[in-house]
């Protein structure tokens, strides 16, 4: 049989030591303090419509604000996986030695982008002879040997 399992109780005051006046005090847990809240119409800024008929002056805005107003935000980046001929992904190993030799460090993504860049600029006449050369695969992973033995024999 298996024992009941007890818990363990709450903590509750716990009497201090007796202070230097002698007395002896008990003390509650100090609690955070809590947060409120955020409402919907709590995280929207302030915005009041001006009257109709009366103008609105602007503030000026200072160099530094506008600038970080115009930063520009980063582009959400996309995992995907995607299948190709043994041949091209070699290839891939190959440029990047050739960039690298140029003294320019490269990853495989940053490859395949600039290749995207090149067909995008390209011709259509080009883009679709470029697509025409390019030998269609199977999609998926590739299959595993059923027995690696009998894959070695």
């Amino acid at each position: 049989m298996v024992a009941p399992s007890t818990r363990k109780p709450a903590k509750k005051a716990v009497s201090s030591p007796a202070r230097s006046n002698g007395s002896a005090e008990a003390v509650a847990p100090v609690e955070a303090p809590k947060k409120k809240a955020v409402t919907a119409k709590a995280a929207r800024p302030n915005t009041t419509r001006a009257k109709r008929g009366n103008p609105v002056e602007a503030e000026p805005v200072s160099v530094a604000a506008e600038q970080k107003s115009k930063r520009v935000k980063k582009e959400k980046v996309v995992r995907d996986s995607f299948t190709m001929p043994k041949t091209d992904y070699e290839k891939l190993g190959e440029l990047k030695q050739k960039c690298l030799s140029a003294g320019v460090a490269v990853k495989k993504s940053e490859l395949l982008r600039a290749g995207l860049l090149l067909l995008e600029a390209a011709p259509l006449a080009e883009l679709l002879d470029a697509i025409a050369a390019v030998e269609t695969v199977k999609t998926g992973r590739p299959a595993k040997p059923s027995h690696p033995q009998n894959a070695a024999q």
